[in-house]
Order: structure tokens, then C-alpha cells, then sequence
């Protein structure tokens, strides 16, 4: 009797975690999303927020307008990793569960992507969630992630707009994602994350079709 009782509540366990792990990795990226290194950066440095100089925006590229390079690839990084780090870690939870992998990244990375644009830490007003999903994309597959890495670096060293340079990185990189055989729930889920990040660049595409966006440059201001 006590053998069937323990199997019954193993198998409880298993289904309760089996719905669980939905609700836990969506609010434990959210939350980590929701850090933003560029005003953290800017108040701890400089004593000032980034939001109040050029765009306005909160993330690499104002960032570095801002204040140059010196600090600006810590921002960089950390947008960089607060997403690929949980996604890597959901990814082999959810595998363990006897979920497919790359469901567990993107549907991670779709929660630090609204922690990155609606983070609770600030009046729920963030950035634009470029790296983020660059990060997404490593984890979900490494080779798609390669494919978007190598189209913004052709696209920044020749044409040197970063926003048309993301935009382009990303949606190469969902197209990658099916070509290399993703689920269509997969790539369905990222490609909804990508259309989201350029939603958010619409001032940036209407200066870029007017001609007035700024350029990228690794020139430095403050140090």
C-alpha cells in the first residue's frame, strides 16, 4: 500500500512540475529581464540616467552615444547574458521534463523580452530588446545564432545604421531558425519576439526612411 501511495505522489510531483516550470521560468525571466545594465550604469558612473540624454532609450546604443565605449560593452554583455543565462538554464530544465529544448529557450526569452521592455524595476518603461533576443537565439540554436551575428557585423561596417543592422540580424536569424529545422512552435514563438523588438524600433525605421538616422560609430565621449 505504501508503495502505491509513493508511486501516486511521484507521479503528482511530476505533473505538477510539469506545469509549474511554465509559471516559474516565465516570472524568473521576466524578472531578470526586467535589469536594465544601461540605467544602472548610468547612475552609478556617471550619477545621471540615460533616459534623459538622446533617445532616451535604455540600452546599448544610446548608452554609447552617450558615454562612448569605455563602459558601454558591459552593457552589451549583460543584456547579452541576462538572457542567454536563464534560456540555458530552462532549456535543459525543460529537456528533463521531457519538453522539447528549444520550446523551453524561446518561451523563456519571450519573458525576459517583456522583462526587458516592461520591467517592473522601472515604471515598467525599458529598451528595445535587440541583445536580449540575440541571446534567445544562441541558446535556441547556436548556428542561427552565428547566421544573425555575422549579418549585423556586414551590415554595421557597411551600411553602419545599428537599427537597421538588428532588424535585419533578427529576422535573418528566425529565417535561419526554420531552415535549420526548428519546430514551428519555436520558430512561431521567436519570430512573434522579433516582430515585437521591431514594433519598437519605429522611430528608428521612420528617420531611416526619411534619412535622418544617426549613424554607428566606435568613437568615444566621456570617459
Amino acid at each position: 500500500m505504501n508503495g502505491i501511495v509513493a508511486g501516486v505522489s511521484g507521479i503528482s510531483f511530476e505533473v505538477f512540475m510539469s506545469y509549474a516550470i511554465w509559471f516559474i521560468s516565465a516570472l524568473c525571466a521576466y524578472l531578470i529581464g526586467g535589469i536594465n545594465p544601461s540605467i544602472l550604469l548610468s547612475k552609478l558612473i556617471y550619477h545621471e540616467d540615460i533616459r534623459a540624454y538622446g533617445s532616451g532609450n535604455p540600452g546599448f546604443t544610446n548608452f554609447k552615444r552617450a558615454y562612448g565605449m569605455k563602459f558601454a560593452w558591459i552593457v552589451f554583455l549583460i543584456d547579452f547574458l541576462k538572457a542567454l543565462l536563464p534560456c540555458w538554464a530552462f532549456n535543459g530544465i525543460f529537456a528533463q521534463l521531457g519538453y522539447d529544448p528549444q520550446l523551453g529557450a524561446v518561451f523563456t526569452g519571450l519573458f525576459v523580452m517583456i522583462g526587458h521592455s516592461f520591467p517592473v524595476y522601472y515604471g515598467f518603461k525599458g529598451g528595445k530588446g535587440f541583445l536580449s533576443l540575440l541571446g534567445v537565439l544562441f541558446v535556441t540554436d547556436w548556428r542561427a545564432g552565428i547566421i544573425a551575428m555575422a549579418v549585423l557585423c556586414i551590415l554595421l561596417f557597411t551600411v553602419k545604421y545599428m537599427s537597421l543592422s538588428t532588424m535585419s540580424a533578427l529576422v535573418a536569424g528566425t529565417v535561419a531558425l526554420f531552415a535549420l529545422g526548428a519546430n514551428v512552435i519555436v520558430g512561431a514563438i521567436y519570430g512573434v519576439c522579433v516582430v515585437f523588438m521591431i514594433w519598437r524600433h519605429r522611430e528608428n525605421i521612420k528617420r531611416l526612411l526619411k534619412g535622418t538616422e544617426s549613424k554607428f560609430s566606435f568613437g568615444s565621449k566621456k570617459q
